[in-house]
């Protein structure tokens, strides 16, 4: 496995999900997004009425005796920008660019919190190459408000015991 090729897809991921607003209490759109291209995957998705996501993805061959691993990550995002920049949240889709070794939002924050976990998700999900337990992601709502989203979540569904 070439892990740029792997990096490559968790940016395309990134990409796309800065092409969403998503500040904190207007995750719909984003959400949909999410738990559309997971079912596209073929892969067992909930979405709840807060927005959260729970998705399931089957141990590759060979790994169905490991422990299933959870990972998780929020989708919504710290909603900053300078004085200067005309740019509303709840409309405007961010405008990611590369300087160096380094990519960054223009005039705002980049989203990078928390939105790079569901990217990994998105394009480790995606990816059908690689060797993995049984995975289960979970991606709230509301996180840089209070965990709202984590605390509505009805976490007795959950099913792993370790977590990234």
């Amino acid at each position: 496995m070439n892990k740029n090729v792997v990096l490559n897809d968790v940016l395309k991921e990134f990409q796309k999900l800065a092409e969403i607003p998503r500040p904190s209490g207007h995750e719909k759109k984003v959400s949909d997004y999410i738990a559309g291209k997971l079912r596209n995957m073929g892969l067992n998705v909930v979405q709840d009425k807060y927005n959260n996501i729970i998705a399931e993805k089957k141990a590759a061959a060979g790994f169905e005796n490991v422990p299933l691993i959870m990972m998780q990550g929020h989708m919504d995002m710290v909603c900053e920008k300078r004085p200067d920049v005309d740019h509303d949240f709840t409309k405007d889709g961010l405008k990611l660019k590369v300087e160096g070794d380094y990519l960054t939002a223009e005039g705002t924050t980049l989203g990078g919190d928390d939105g790079i976990a569901v990217a990994y998700m998105l394009a480790i999900l995606d990816d059908d190459t690689l060797k993995h337990p049984a995975l289960e992601c979970v991606i709230t709502t509301d996180e840089e408000i209070g965990l709202l989203g984590a605390k509505a979540l009805d976490t007795s569904v959950l099913k792993g015991t370790h977590m990234i």
